[in-house]
């Protein structure tokens, strides 16, 4: 009896077809595997008892990349005799559901090949099989074959061939595979595009990073800049160039021993760290660490990965020393993934480590950490997107929703399941802009995807929106949905909430229903609706956007409301960070209202009290004050400062009064943080709902472990974003309820 198995989830690109070929040769049974749209199809020729058993050796056995989320199993009628089992072609089908897989770092097998000098993969910067290796950042399309890759250009040699048509090998069907003769290749030539000629190239590029160069390298998903992690002046100039002031680096090391030279690393980071997803993990660093004071200057994190391509291993286990390993891009443009891209950057680096191999899909490194045992992203990325993540309703709508204007994901629906894309960036200039709309086009070309249904943020001026609308104009149904009840349909939609929660959303920007700009959000809500039950009181934004890279000006706005005119009188960290005249020219500001919205941001009161305690008034980068007060909070400070809630307006007018008094900094940042963990359990007690949280603010881990402490059943997004990466997926929620199929 023939019997249709259908299996979804990650089932291609991850050694799945070969497990069930050996799987099927060994139980005697006869049939085929193919890849389709969806995912697998296996026809087997078994009975009910063989067939149950099989499907539980699936189950039981899998691939360790594989993630199955449904097998599906139909009788058919006996249409042709099976002559043992195979592996056929690939069926290529329209309504595209397959899951792609994610980039994974090398496997243990492959890195002992790699250091085994009687094998012929000896030191080969490729080496990869069906458990390790690119998978989406070289796809161009479904089904997963190396046709549809750009291994397609690399034709194999004999033996590579021999090893990708033997069922018992363990690059059976692996289709990144290649060897010295057959794979990609290295170059390196310097920032004129001259060819350095060397039969040791790699060897080449470490006595370039020993001796202070700049070295851009290709990776798996862009380029990274890399320069010796201990060296201050090839730190320093990485700086100047980038054009990074204070930014912290992401260091790579060689393996974990040497992880724990530089940070603390507890079992579960550990774990994170030497996982096959390889993310960057921020981690609490050693005082006695060998880092240059400006990888990470003022913080007490370090952002820390292991090498996870082979080339990777190859340079750290010679060089032996920790190196910075930071996207290539000026900041705010999209990483480099071509040639002719990281040309665009040549002053930047010195030398260029380069390969053959085409970078189809750009995928920056993921970026997690760990508080009080659970599992946070701040971005999803390299080893973990696409992401793959449910509706809580089933939509036969095609909608694009399109996320924020900040740390940018897009995302498209099929059927009640939602692709979420890898991080994208900012949208802040052209490039990026473009970058944004190549990942759309991704999406629409792999899984032959057109929208039904747009949906965006509602700020007029998000690029995102703009794009939204030009879409719009195509007949495409547009729909707009408020910003921070998107960062409460996300955290929900991970949890698998349907349910009234009480919705905490903190960030630092975002349009508001009355046009001001919201980020100090409390509501009621559900998948139906929200009311916005509290919110801080609003406060002037003094010169605008401005105001959101300088703290001060933010303080500035607190002292004009608490002081008045007394403020030219006064002596703090705040006002001497201006002169005597720009502060009459802000006053006149204030009092008017001119180049001054109004904003109830979270984001914004962090900087605030960074800069009137003399933390920070001009950031390098965004969240930089959360960061630094971070580091200055004391556990053993347990009061928190006087606030006041009436009709659902906190008011903070006390806090910075107490604030100003304070004589103690680290005093100071504890009681702040104290006090907005408990204006959030005043108004979880006044609900007494489900406590959902949101937000970008939510990265910062102080005030997570503290919520987590007071609130311990506090629902949280966990193994997701909870900044702007997130809003994307809530569009997603939303628009699916809106056309949600019954």
């Amino acid at each position: 009896m023939i019997q249709s198995i259908e299996i979804r989830g990650v089932v291609q690109g991850v050694g799945f077809r070969p497990f069930i070929y050996n799987l099927a040769v060994s139980s005697g049974l006869s049939g085929e595997v193919s890849n389709n749209g969806q995912g697998v199809l296996i026809l087997l020729d078994a009975t009910k008892e063989e067939l149950d058993e099989f499907v539980k050796q699936i189950r039981d056995n899998k691939p360790p990349l594989c993630e199955i989320d449904s097998i599906r199993i139909t009788r058919i009628k006996k249409t042709k005799s099976f002559d043992g089992f195979s592996i056929e072609m690939s069926e290529v089908a329209k309504n595209l559901s397959s899951h792609i897989p994610p980039d994974i770092a090398m496997c243990s097998e492959c890195e002992s090949e790699l250091h085994d000098k009687s094998n012929r993969r000896f030191e080969h910067p490729f080496i990869t099989c069906t458990n390790c290796g690119p998978r989406f950042s070289i796809i161009k399309n479904l089904p997963y074959d190396r046709k549809y890759t750009s291994m397609d250009e690399f034709v194999m040699c004999e033996k590579c061939q021999n090893e990708y048509e033997n069922p018992h090998d363990r690059r059976y069907h692996a289709q990144p595979i290649g060897c010295h003769e057959c794979g990609p290749k290295l170059s390196l030539f310097d920032n004129s595009g001259n060819i350095i000629e060397s039969e040791k190239i790699i060897d080449k590029a470490l006595k370039l990073i020993i001796e202070g160069k700049i070295v851009a390298i290709k990776g798996i998903g862009g380029y990274h800049l890399v320069c010796d992690a201990t060296n201050d002046e090839a730190v320093k100039l990485l700086r100047e160039r980038k054009q990074r002031p204070s930014k912290p680096f992401g260091v790579m090391v060689k393996d974990i021993y040497m992880s724990k030279t530089i940070a603390s690393i507890n079992e579960k980071e550990q774990i994170l760290l030497c996982s096959n997803r390889r993310p960057i993990v921020l981690l609490k660093k050693r005082e006695d660490n060998t880092l240059s004071q400006n990888v990470a200057p003022n913080i007490n994190q370090i952002g820390l990965f292991l090498a996870y391509m082979p080339l990777h291993h190859l340079i750290l286990q010679r060089l032996n020393r920790p190196i910075v390993a930071t996207s290539a891009n000026i900041s705010g443009e999209p990483l480099c993934k071509s040639y002719d891209e990281i040309m665009r950057l040549r002053g930047v680096w010195d030398f260029c480590l380069e390969h053959n191999r085409e970078i189809v899909n750009s995928c920056d490194d993921s970026v997690l950490f760990v508080e009080n045992e659970k599992t946070f992203m701040l971005r999803n990325a390299r080893g973990y997107a696409p992401l793959y993540l449910k509706l809580p309703h089933k939509t036969d709508k095609k909608i694009l929703a399109l996320g924020a204007n900040q740390k940018s994901t897009v995302a498209i629906t099929i059927g009640d399941s939602v692709v979420l894309s890898p991080y994208i960036g900012d949208l802040g200039s052209v490039s990026s802009i473009e970058h944004y709309k190549s990942h759309i086009e991704t999406l629409k070309r792999i899984y032959d995807f057109k929208p039904d249904v747009v949906v965006c943020d509602k700020h007029p001026n998000y690029e995102s929106t703009k794009y939204a609308k030009e879409l719009a104009a195509q007949e495409i149904e547009l729909l707009q949905v408020q910003h921070h009840y998107t960062h409460i349909l996300a955290t929900m939609g991970v949890n698998r909430i349907t349910s009234k929660v009480l919705g905490v959303s903190f960030d630092g920007t975002g349009y508001g229903d009355d046009s001001n700009l919201w980020g100090g959000e409390f509501f009621v809500c559900d998948l139906q609706g929200y009311d916005r039950v509290g919110h801080f009181r609003y406060f002037k934004l003094l010169g605008g956007e401005r105001a959101i890279k300088e703290p001060r000006r933010v303080a500035l706005n607190f002292l004009f409301e608490i002081y008045g005119e007394e403020v030219f009188n006064l002596n703090n960290a705040t006002l001497n960070s201006f002169s005597a005249a720009e502060i009459k020219i802000l006053y006149t500001a204030y009092k008017n209202s001119l180049n001054s919205p109004l904003s109830s941001s979270c984001g914004r009161l962090f900087d605030a009290v960074a800069s009137i305690l003399g933390v920070v008034q001009v950031c390098g980068y965004e969240g930089e004050s959360g960061l630094l007060l971070e580091s200055l909070y004391d556990e053993n400070v347990f009061e928190n400062y006087l606030f006041s809630i009436e009709d659902g307006e906190i008011d903070f007018s006390q806090t910075f009064r107490q604030i100003l008094d304070e004589q103690n900094l680290h005093v100071a940042v504890s009681k702040f943080f104290n006090t907005i963990v408990e204006i959030i359990y005043e108004m979880h007690k006044k609900y007494n709902l489900p406590l959902v949280l949101g937000g970008g603010v939510f990265q910062n881990r102080v005030l997570l472990r503290l919520i987590m402490r007071k609130i311990p059943d506090v629902i949280l997004p966990e193994m997701f974003v909870s900044n702007d990466g997130a809003i994307a997926y809530g569009q997603a929620i939303a628009a699916s309820l809106e056309f949600k199929t019954l």
